[in-house]
């Protein structure tokens, strides 16, 4: 088992260019858990810190741009915001850029 004071963690830089979305995300929520190590343990953050660089340029199989949706609700009656994934994807590049 390891203690949180034997925790050695290292930097990963990313890039995502023509990487598929859902591969690539699973693969860094594995290093940030810190899953990839040997000697992870469950009740410990071990996990790795990692930077992903070329984000806009990922890929997005399928017609998943028109037909995947993020919810998001507020709490308050009404309060549903439904984005699509090229809206998304939009509103990234302009606070970006």
């Amino acid at each position: 088992m390891l203690k949180p004071a034997d925790v050695e963690r290292t930097w990963y830089v990313v890039d995502a260019t023509d990487c598929v979305l859902g591969r690539l995300a699973t693969q860094v929520a594995t290093v940030l858990k810190g899953k990839n190590k040997p000697t992870y343990t469950p009740h410990v953050d071990c996990g790795d810190y990692v930077i992903v660089v070329n984000a806009d340029k990922v890929r997005i199989t399928g017609d998943q741009d028109a037909k995947k949706f993020y919810y998001h609700h507020s709490g308050y009656p009404g309060g549903m915001k439904v984005r699509s994934t090229k809206v998304m994807r939009e509103a990234v590049y302009c606070r970006v850029g």
